[in-house]
């Protein structure tokens, strides 16, 4: 019992429970909403210096490591991912209208409807997330090409300013506001219908990820000419291995074991495994742009696959600097749910919910396909 650990997913799901629970029953609390005004002031604030922190160094690093295989590893890894966006968002848009009841469509709420906080902080924040993003993409490539290390490693401090700030502060922080926005959600009467929604998306997600992993290792199967089902269970350690770590460089051990017993040869593996540990982000994609949609939906926001191609394109981009703490991916990706879908407070509570509850088999899937991914650059290389 001394190594017990109170785990995110617990905590959110607690948080959740207890929202539901207290706000169905007592008063609006003031004090909660001065919390929540807050904490999303901050969080407003802190999204772009986030971008800037993660993005700029990571497109650096990569940068710094020219090479055929990076080059190819990278645009498959990207491909997978915006691909897996996209099957998400023709899926979404195909099955979830019949779920949802968008004449009933109404937008939720980081606030309550009657009470005000007993104080509001404002903190601007210091550029918008385009901006933000324009910059790191700027930044970062002229690291990745000038010789100088002075700003790369500053970069690389700053990212774990961000990194520290993100696992001590916002990590720990997320539980109360998650609690405060289904608190006023359960008093507004909203919260039903919000929970309901919650689990039909995650049991199409759940399908989504394991269609999306055969799809890989049938493509990997033609490629290499072996049998995608028997690649596919030779990869189930590491599939189950990161259900229990959340944490797909915690996993990498593990899937480079398998990827070699699958046939994959060691130098190709070392290189491939864990390049697509931080880089291959299918999983993640899937749950992000299927519960963008969902979200949209149920608040009647204009939604189309122009407006999806862009995000789902930025978002490939964007995930790649997730910092490798529970929850990372879903914090790098705020910036763009917001720039582009418009979010706000209480949607970006709801998405960090909606991913985190889902989180082990988001992770699972990023590691499998990574196997598949193995294979296929295994073979273009011979």
């Amino acid at each position: 019992m001394k190594n017990f650990k109170f785990g995110l997913l617990p905590r959110i799901l607690l948080a959740i429970v207890l929202g539901i629970a207290l706000g169905s029953f007592l008063p609006e609390s003031r004090g909660l909403l001065t919390f929540n005004d807050f904490f999303s002031q901050f969080l407003g604030f802190f999204i772009p210096i986030l971008i800037v922190g993660l993005v700029a160094p990571s497109i650096a690093e990569v940068g710094n490591s020219a090479g055929r295989m990076l080059l190819l590893t990278a645009l498959l890894a990207y491909g997978s991912t915006v691909v897996a966006g996209f099957a998400s968002y023709f899926t979404g848009a195909t099955l979830f209208p019949s779920m949802i009841d968008a004449s009933a469509a109404t937008q939720l709420s980081a606030q309550s409807s009657t009470l005000t906080p007993y104080f509001s902080v404002q903190i601007p924040p210091l550029m918008d997330v385009m901006t933000a993003l324009v910059l790191a993409f700027i930044v970062g490539l002229g690291m990745a090409y000038l010789k100088g290390n002075v700003l790369r490693e500053a970069s690389f401090e700053f990212r774990e300013i961000v990194t520290k700030t993100i696992a001590t502060v916002i990590i720990p922080l997320l539980p109360i506001y998650i609690f405060g926005i289904f608190y006023n959600m359960a008093a507004s009467g909203e919260v039903m219908r919000v929970v309901s929604l919650f689990v039909k998306i995650i049991v199409v997600i759940f399908v989504l990820h394991i269609l999306w992993l055969v799809v890989l290792y049938v493509v990997a199967g033609l490629v290499s000419g072996k049998n995608p089902f028997k690649m596919l269970g030779t990869m189930l350690p590491a599939y189950f291995t990161a259900l229990g770590t959340q944490s797909s460089a915690a996993t990498i051990p593990v899937t480079l074991a398998q990827a070699v017993r699958m046939g994959v040869r060691e130098e190709v593996a070392g290189f491939v495994v864990p390049l697509c540990a931080t880089i291959h982000l299918s999983g993640s994609m899937l749950k992000i742009v299927a519960c963008a949609l969902a979200l949209m939906m149920m608040q009647g926001m204009e939604y189309n696959l122009s407006i999806f191609a862009g995000f789902i394109m930025m978002l490939g981009i964007t995930m790649v600097a997730a910092p490798g703490v529970p929850g990372g991916a879903i914090m790098a990706a705020l910036g763009v749910l917001t720039s582009i879908l418009g979010f706000g407070p209480a949607d970006q509570a709801l998405m960090i919910s909606l991913y985190i509850a889902m989180d082990s088999f988001g992770t699972a899937c990023n590691v499998t396909g990574d196997g598949a991914l193995a294979m296929i650059i295994d073979r273009i290389k011979k």
